[in-house]
Parts: structure tokens; sequence; C-alpha cells
């Protein structure tokens, strides 16, 4: 049997039972243990499941649809979002040129500004966004096209030339779902295309998330893990380090974690 066949084969078992033994597979697949160890080790590695002892389980990405409004957002895992706002606000010089997508944890950058990273210019597709640069005497840009009610975000193919139009030295992005095999996405088509373009027009991108955001999945996909650098205040999978560089601000609470990942 062709190891891309075996593979097609163990998926398959897993996605019937959830999780299975070495042993399971080895009598299922009529295939050595160490040649079964050997695809189990392939196969976390690509992320398409979880190695764990004796066997393996499948990822535990959750598929998710709905999303909650700005200032709902806004009051979840608070002293988080401040700890990866204060350190994403540290990589902005003066002379630099940054885009600041919308959302909660992106507005937590902006409060954490401070010294000679006012002195950056911005861009940004966020009204609260602009509004506490403006308040901070920042030079400012915002973008024209249609305001989501429920993020705050402006979008829109207006919003999609004005980015076009720029070059960024740094791009603080934000995202609801962070995934090993899907990347960045987000329930919104018309975000998504805005964030995917963003990232394309910068030199450097972080991504903005809380530890409750890894292992889940969005409707809209923004670019790939491997397109992006994180910021976050605790990484709950240390997989996620062969497709990123990853900044931890250390700042964990458990009881704000619902979706974590399983380490091999």
């Amino acid at each position: 049997m062709l190891a891309e066949e075996r593979f097609d084969n163990i998926l398959k078992l897993l996605a019937q039972k959830r999780s299975v033994t070495v042993q399971e597979l080895c009598d299922a697949l009529d295939a050595s243990e160490s040649t079964i160890r050997r695809d189990l080790v392939l196969l976390n590695q690509q992320g398409r499941l979880n190695r764990v002892h004796g066997g393996a389980t499948l990822p535990d990405s959750a598929f998710l649809t709905n999303e909650e409004s700005m200032s709902a957002k806004e009051h979840q895992a608070v002293t988080q979002k401040q700890s990866i706002g204060q350190l994403a606000a540290s990589f902005i010089h003066g002379e630099d040129f940054v885009f600041v997508d919308a959302g909660s944890t992106t507005l937590q950058l902006v409060r954490a500004l401070q010294g000679q990273a006012l002195q950056a210019t911005f861009v940004t597709n966020g009204i609260a966004h602009a509004r506490l640069l403006a308040q901070k005497g920042c030079r400012v840009y915002t973008l024209g096209g249609q305001v989501r009610p429920s993020t705050e975000a402006v979008v829109g193919t207006a919003a999609m030339t004005s980015v076009g139009r720029y070059n960024f030295t740094k791009a603080f992005m934000g995202a609801n779902g962070v995934s090993l095999d899907r990347g960045y996405t987000t329930p919104d088509v018309e975000e998504a295309a805005l964030k995917s373009l963003a990232v394309s027009r910068s030199m450097e991108t972080w991504f903005l998330v809380d530890d409750s955001k890894f292992s889940k999945i969005y409707s809209a996909v923004i670019c790939p893990l491997t397109d992006a650098a994180i910021v976050t205040n605790h990484l709950p999978n240390e997989k996620y380090r062969q497709y990123a560089l990853i900044q931890e601000s250390g700042v964990f609470d458990s009881s704000t974690h619902q979706e974590k990942e399983s380490q091999a």
C-alpha cells in the first residue's frame, strides 16, 4: 500500500472514531508498527491529526460561523488583550507606516501607543481606532467604504481600493480563528478580503490573537499561517511555531481558554 493511500485510510478511520491506537491502525491497514508511527509523525507535522501517546486523535479545530459585536468583544479576555496590545505596540517606531485592522485586540494596541510610536503614520479601517489615534495626536488615515455595524469595520470596494494604494512597513491584524491547517479566518467575506489585501501590502504582518482564538475555524480565509507572525498572550500548542514566528506576552487565564488543542 502506498503512503498516500495509508494516509487517506488513517484519516478516514479517525473521522469515524475520532481517536485510534497504533495497534488498531496496524490491524486495519496490515502495516507494521514502525510504518504506522512514521505515518502519524508525518500527518502530525502536516496538522492533519494530533499524535498522542499510543495513537492519534482528530485536530480539535471547531468550525464556527457566529460573530459577536465589537462592544461584546471589548469585555472579553481584557487582561490578555491588553498584554498583547502592549507587546505589539513596542514593535512600532516613529518612521513606520502602519495598517491597524479593526477589532478589540488591535484597539488595545492603539491604547498602548506611547513615545516614538506616536510619530508613526497610521491607516485603519476601524472607526474606534481612528478616533483614538486622532485623540492621541497621531497622523491617521481612514478608509472609505461601508461600516459594518457589528464590528465597526470599514469594508467594501472603496476600502479595498484605498488599501491597494498603500505599502505598509507593518500591519497589525485581527482574526476570529487561528488553525494549523486553515490559517487565519473570520466570519465575514468582505472583512476577510480586506484583511488579506492589507497583509499582501505589508512588509511585516502580525496577527494579534488571544489564546482562545487558536483551534477555531471560520468560514472566510484571510491567509495561511506562514504569511504572518503572531502576538498572543499564551501559545496553547507548540506546533504553531513550525509555521509562524510567535511572541507571547505571558498572560494566561485558563478559565478563558475553551478550545485548547492537544499537543503531541
